[in-house]
C-alpha cells in the first residue's frame, strides 16, 4: 500500500518491467507537492511490481524538503521541482549519484468554476481586484512566477502567499481567492473544481523536474530501483497525462 505523509540534468529511459521482486522493505521518497498524484499512481504501480515493498510518501515544497534533508531527516529518495533545491542537496553531500530530469512543468492561471473573478490573464495579478494567490518565491513555483510577472511586466499584489503549490490551488478550489498562479498539471488533477486560463509567458519557463536516491538511503538498492522506474518509458504516459511535458 502506497502511504502519503503531507508536509544535474540528465534523462533515462530504463525499462524495469523485467525485474523480479527479488527486493523488499521500505523506502521513504520526500517529492515536491505538485507530484503527488502523479507520484501517488507510480508508487502504486512500483508496489505492484515488487510485491515486497512499501512505497511512503513525503509531499511539500521542494525548498523545504532539502532543508529537511540536509538537517538529517530519514529518506531514501528526493523528487525536486527545481534544479536549485536539488543542487543543495548535491553539495551538501546528501546525493551523490546524478540527477535525473523525469519531468517538466509549465504555469497556468488557475480560477473557481465558472470565474466568478472575471479573471482574464496575467494581467489581473497586478490589480487590486480580483483576490489572488501566489507561492512564495523561495519555492520552485513561485521562482518561476516571478519569471513570468517579469516577462509580462506585472507586479503582482497577492492577497495570499502560500508556501507549496497546492496550498495555493486549495485557496481556489474552496473559492478563498479569485485565481492563483499554479501549474497545469495542478489544474488537471484539480478536475471540474477548476477551470485553467493559459498566457503567453508560461512557455517561456518551464520548471524542470529532477530524482535522485539519497546517499544514506536505508534502503539503497529500492532506493535506486525507484529513481530508475521514475525516469523509465513505463513511468512516462503517467506524467504526460497529468500535464507534464517529459524529456
Amino acid at each position: 500500500m502506497v502511504l502519503v505523509a503531507l508536509a544535474l540534468t540528465g534523462c533515462v529511459a530504463v525499462d524495469t518491467s523485467g525485474d523480479s521482486g527479488e527486493v523488499s522493505g521500505r523506502i521513504t521518497v520526500f517529492a515536491a507537492a505538485s507530484l503527488t498524484e502523479t507520484f501517488t499512481e507510480l508508487g502504486a504501480r512500483f508496489e505492484a511490481e515488487h510485491p515486497g515493498v512499501e512505497v511512503v510518501f513525503s509531499f511539500g515544497g521542494s525548498s523545504t524538503l532539502a532543508q529537511q534533508i540536509r538537517q538529517g531527516a530519514p529518506a531514501d529518495v528526493f523528487a525536486s521541482a527545481a534544479p536549485k533545491n536539488m543542487q543543495q542537496v548535491v553539495d551538501s553531500g546528501d546525493v551523490t549519484a546524478t540527477p535525473v530530469t523525469f519531468a517538466r512543468n509549465r504555469l497556468e492561471i488557475a480560477v473557481p468554476a465558472g470565474n466568478p473573478g472575471g479573471v482574464t490573464g496575467l494581467a489581473d495579478f497586478g490589480k487590486p481586484e480580483p483576490r489572488i494567490a501566489i507561492c512564495a518565491e523561495q519555492v520552485p513555483c513561485g521562482a518561476a512566477a516571478q519569471q513570468v510577472f517579469e516577462a509580462a511586466g506585472v507586479t503582482p499584489q497577492p492577497d495570499t502567499t502560500e508556501q507549496d503549490v497546492k496550498a495555493a490551488l486549495t485557496k481556489v478550489t474552496l473559492s478563498e481567492v479569485d485565481a492563483a498562479l499554479v501549474y497545469r498539471s495542478d489544474v488537471r488533477a484539480a478536475g471540474n473544481a477548476v477551470e485553467g486560463i493559459g498566457f503567453p509567458e508560461s512557455s517561456r519557463v518551464a520548471n524542470e523536474y529532477l530524482i535522485a536516491p539519497l546517499a544514506e538511503a536505508p534502503n539503497p538498492a529500492v532506493a535506486a530501483l525507484f529513481a530508475d522506474f521514475t525516469g523509465s518509458s513505463a513511468a512516462r504516459p503517467v506524467f504526460v497525462d497529468a500535464g507534464f511535458d517529459t524529456p
